[in-house]
Order: structure tokens, then sequence, then C-alpha cells
């Protein structure tokens, strides 16, 4: 293992964090609050660190490997989160670095979760780092690099690769360097046309641009307890479920269709037929619902249905009810929608659309393969055969997915958290959702009640997720610390 390449890479990146915790100091100085001391505090660790571990790799030699990658990407996302969460620390607002730690993981995961109670008490720094921790995680960390800075991260197209989600990947350009600066002009944006549309529904510009990111991000951190429902505006709640909506479409997709005029493909598109599917039906079933259990008004039930559907769909984690007043059945509904996910190359986390459609379309071929034995039946997706080590791949990743849920949530059960809790907050964690639907932690109340041994699964959980299970797993296997 090159670790001096390891030493550079990760150094430089933690330059890059510094350079983002200045903008939370320049927010922190602008309200005159007291987390000035926390950020200065970060900024000058955070940099100090990357300084000496760039210093103690300045003689690294050689390209990067298959295995470096893999290694760089884990490592990086863990420090990112460990230095994030000296802010927290310093300014004593979590003080347990069990806590920080887990707030920070949420944030660059995009998972939304949070372990602070009252977070209208938070000043406008600590607010603004936790908005822009998922903003900067949506798209990924190296990712991000990429597209700024492509000569901090050497052998971009290996460690993009190890970041990267969903099983089809597709570049617009031969440069790497050049798809993600197209990515990320949409995410731009988007997150520009988010944040102006919230600001004319009613948000003042701090809460409008804190929004937009954790929108944007598909993240869900709230600047108030009550998220949107603080507005209680129909308007935001229908900006939200659209700009949510935008953000688990295929960024690539997306270029395509308002940068190039390409709109017959996204017309076209399986995946995206499909996640509008869901959003739809599931939308409309939760409306009913809403309407015979809880005698809400046509409209307030459609709105709130919707909002939700797209919120945990897109895994945001946004939201304007209550879920855990709504029928024990639409929490089923809502778990499928956690667990499928919105579709591949989004922010968005969960098993993805693009991944439930593979495995429907396996499940017919092989009733079809029981009547016609000797049916040739390929796969295919947007025209696009699926090739056996693919489907492989899949199937791996689905047996993974499910059995890492089982696994923690079993643990959680003999830990003494209720069944219903304990499946939901896994399916959580590992889908970077946030919200649970349980009436002891529910979409409305802090994860501050669980034990310290939880928490650190769940951000373990929560790492495994956003980098899509075998970028990190791959790391506890015996032959990746082979020599050869």
């Amino acid at each position: 293992m090159n670790r001096y390449l390891l030493y550079r890479v990760v150094g430089s990146l933690l330059f890059l964090e510094a350079f983002f915790m200045t903008w939370c100091l320049a927010v922190s100085l602008w309200y005159g609050e007291s987390d000035t001391l926390a950020f200065v505090t970060g900024v000058v660790i955070t940099a100090s660190v990357g300084a000496l571990l760039r210093w103690e790799g300045r003689e690294a030699k050689g390209g990067m490997t298959r295995k470096d990658a893999y290694l760089i990407v884990t490592v990086l996302w863990l420090v990112f989160s460990l230095f994030g969460s000296i802010p927290f620390i310093v300014g004593g607002y979590l003080p347990n670095i069990t806590d920080a730690f887990f707030e920070t993981m949420s944030g660059f995961t995009t998972t939304g979760a949070t372990v602070i109670n009252d977070v209208d008490s938070m000043p406008h720094g600590i607010l603004f780092w936790r908005s822009l921790s998922q903003w900067i995680g949506g798209l990924g960390i190296v990712f991000f690099t990429i597209a700024v800075l492509p000569s901090m991260v050497g052998g971009s197209v290996r460690i993009f690769a190890a970041e990267a989600t969903g099983p089809i990947r597709t570049k617009l350009h031969p440069r790497l360097s050049t798809t993600a600066k197209r990515i990320w002009s949409i995410y731009l944006l988007l997150t520009a046309a988010c944040a102006v549309t919230f600001c004319i529904a009613g948000m003042n510009i701090f809460d409008g641009i804190n929004h937009a990111m954790t929108t944007t991000a598909t993240g869900g951190f709230a600047t108030h307890n009550d998220s949107i429902e603080f507005y209680n505006s129909p308007a935001l709640e229908y900006a939200g479920a659209f700009f949510q909506f935008l953000s688990g479409i295929n960024f690539t997709l997306l270029y395509l269709t308002f940068f190039k005029g390409k709109f017959k493909g996204m017309f076209s598109n399986s995946e995206l037929k499909f996640y509008l599917l869901l959003v739809c039906s599931f939308t409309a079933v939760i409306t009913v619902m809403l309407i015979v259990n809880n005698h809400y008004n046509i409209e307030h039930a459609f709105r709130s249905s919707l909002f939700q559907v797209v919120s945990f769909i897109t895994t945001t984690g946004l939201f304007s009810d209550d879920v855990a007043q709504w029928h024990h059945l639409s929490w089923v509904f809502l778990a499928i929608l956690m667990f499928i996910g919105a579709c591949a190359g989004s922010t968005s986390g969960g098993f993805k659309s693009i991944r439930a459609l593979m495995v429907w379309k396996i499940i017919r071929n092989s009733f079809h393969q029981i009547l016609h034995p000797k049916a040739v039946l390929p796969v295919k997706i947007n025209q696009h055969t699926i090739t056996t080590t693919q489907t492989n791949t899949l199937m791996a990743f689905f047996a993974v997915f499910v059995l890492a849920c089982l696994f923690t949530s079993t643990l959680m059960i003999a830990m003494g958290i209720d069944n219903t809790n304990a499946i939901t907050i896994s399916l959580s964690c590992i889908s970077n959702v946030g919200p649970t639907l349980g009436t002891q932690i529910g979409p409305e109340m802090s994860w501050a009640t669980l034990p310290d041994i939880v928490k650190w699964m769940c951000s373990l959980l929560m790492l495994i997720g956003r980098l899509e299970i075998f970028s990190v797993l791959l790391l506890f296997s015996r032959s990746f610390w082979k020599d050869n």
C-alpha cells in the first residue's frame, strides 16, 4: 500500500475542508455569535494536520492502484467527518465525540439524522456548517475535488470509481474532470434556483440558502426543529417536493436534457419512468389513506403525501408532517421507498431505482425461463444489455444490502430498541435517509436517545451506504491486504 500517496491526497483535501470551514467562520463573524472560536480552532487544526500529511507525502512515487483508490476514498470520508466534528466539540454544542462524529458523518453522507435536540438554539455558523457538509457530500468529496482541482487527486478515474454510485456510469466527456465540471454546473444551478424559489416562497435568505443546499444534496438538515413544517406554507412544500424530485434524477440525464436539448432521452429513460411511476403510485395510495384515516381534505392529503413520498424516495429526510401519526401501513410504503431510493447518478441514496428495475426484470425473465428453458432473455436497460458480470454484482449488492440491515437491526433489538425502530434505523442509515418511522425516534425526534454504541454502528452504516457498500467492506477482506 502506497501510504505516502495516501498522506499526500488526504493532506491536500484537508486544506479544502479547512477552506470550507472559513466560509462558516465568515458567517459566524457576520452574525457575531459564540461559534467564532470553534471555527477558528477547526480551521487551524485541520489546515495544520493537512500541512503535516502533505509534507509526509511529499515524496510519494508511483501511480495510484485500484487498492490505493478504495483505501483513500474510505479514509478520506472518515477523516473529513473526524475533523468536521471539531467545531461541535470546541464550541460545546456536541462535546461528546460520539455525537459530534455522528452529526458530521450524517452531514457528509447526506443522511440527515441529527443528535441535536434543539436546532433552533444553534448559532448560524454551526447551522451553515451542517448544511454545507451535506452540500459537499451530495455529489461526493472526491468528485467535487476532481471538478475544481483535478491536480489534487492523482488517478482520478480509479478514485472516482471507488466513490461513484450506481451500477452503470455514463461519461459526458473523455476527460473525467470535464465531466465533473458539467455535472457540478447542473448542481450549482439547481441549488441557486432552489434558493431563489424558497426565498420567494417565504424563507429568509439564510434559511433559503441552507435549505437549498440540503434539498439539492437530498440531505435533509434544516435550520429549525420542525423542518419544512415550521413554515406552514403550502408553496414551500410544493417547491421543496419539486426540487427534491429533480435532485433525485440522474444528473447526467439532466445535463443532456437541459444543456444539450436531448429531451427525447429523458422521456425514453427506463429508470426515470420507473422513478416517476413509484412517486405517482405511492403518492396516490397514501393520499387516499390520509383522507380516510386522518380525515385530511384532498389538497392537504395530496400535498403531505407528495412531499413525504418524494422526501423518502430521494432519501432527503425533510418533513412537512408527522408521519408517526399516520396509519402503520403508510410506514411500510415509505420504508419501501427508503429502500429503493431515486436514480443512480443523483445525490440520493438507497438501493437505487435502476437496480430495483434490474432485479424486477431478472425475476420476470426467470419466470419466462421456467416455461421456455431454451429462450435467450437478456436484461436490457435503455437498450443497453446488462452483462452477466453486472448481474452477478447486482445480486451480490442486493444480498449484502439486505444482510447488513438484518444484522444491524438484530443487534439493536438485542440492545433493547423496539423492532420497528431497529429495522427502520438500519434502513434509514444504510439508505442515507435520516428520519425513521417508529414512535420512539420518528421523523420529528432527535437520535440523541440512542446508546453510544448504536450511534457508532449507525455512523458506519451511513458510510457503507454512501460509498455503496463494497468500497468500504472490501477493506475488511483478507485478499485486499495481500501484497500481490
